[in-house]
């Protein structure tokens, strides 16, 4: 029954991550930890290994098909992800786990409160249209510099940094919010966390076992959450997973306090 559930998880991450572009991990890593008993770099090096292979494969071809993946602006991304990866995972292997539980609980407080507002973007965009010229054309290193921050983050919390890529495309580079979804999860296609994966399993953190049923899962879910989110506004979904969020930071601070 164990491992159903590591599947089940896989596909609800899997769903989250094509409608969103978010990687899947500001899932799993609160939910291996409530509802598996995992510790929390455990469900780090869990979640970033069912994320090395291409689970959202499935999912990125919907949104290139609807026009919404920029392949070019994506792999620079990928690039500075696969660089802040290693920053990250040192961190995490090197610090107290109560104060990584702390900042993971307060940083999920933010994006929870964050969520409630932010996507008044998807609100505009009922109907798919293909991907928004931004206002001003960036540098490549730009992108790089996107990935490296994503990539400390997701190395630091066990995600896919999708959660950092998604905000700054559309606040800073001015994405429309579907071609930044599809850009993210487009960039998070190669094996980007391959090295926190290996300090994490270096440390004895990885369960390999699990890792693949999450991803068995993510695979299935990214295909219906991409198509869900090509064609259906995503308010409703972010308020839901707001307050899931929310009552995820409560647990991490109630447990780790």
């Amino acid at each position: 029954m164990t491992e159903i559930g590591f599947l089940l998880l896989g596909i609800i991450a899997g769903i989250l991550s094509g409608l969103f572009g978010i990687g899947g991990g500001i899932v799993m890593v609160p939910s291996l930890i409530a509802f598996f008993g995992m510790e929390i770099l455990d469900a780090n090096a869990t979640s970033l290994a069912a994320m090395l292979l291409p689970v959202g494969f499935f999912g990125v071809m919907a949104y290139y098909k609807a026009g919404l993946v920029n392949v070019k602006e994506s792999l620079w991304i990928s690039l500075g992800l696969f660089l802040g990866s290693f920053v990250g995972g040192e961190f995490a292997v090197n610090i107290d786990e109560g104060l990584l539980a702390k900042l993971y609980a307060a940083i999920l407080f933010y994006i929870a409160i964050s969520y409630f507002d932010v996507l008044s973007y998807f609100k505009k965009n009922k109907k798919p249209k293909p991907m928004q010229t931004p206002i001003k054309s960036r540098p490549y290193w730009a992108f790089i510099l996107v990935g490296i921050a994503a990539g400390i983050f997701a190395g630091l919390f066990g995600k896919g940094g999708g959660i950092i890529i998604v905000p700054i495309l559309i606040g800073l580079f001015h994405y429309d919010g579907k071609a930044a979804t599809a850009t993210s999860l487009t960039a998070m296609q190669l094996p980007v966390g391959l090295p926190s994966v290996i300090i994490y399993a270096h440390d004895g953190h990885l369960n390999i076992l699990f890792a693949a049923l999450i991803a068995l899962g993510i695979v299935i879910g990214v295909f219906f959450g991409s198509k869900a989110g090509i064609k259906l506004p995503s308010a409703v979904f972010k308020k839901v997973y707001a307050v899931f969020l929310l009552g995820v930071a409560v647990f991490m601070v109630y447990k780790y306090i």
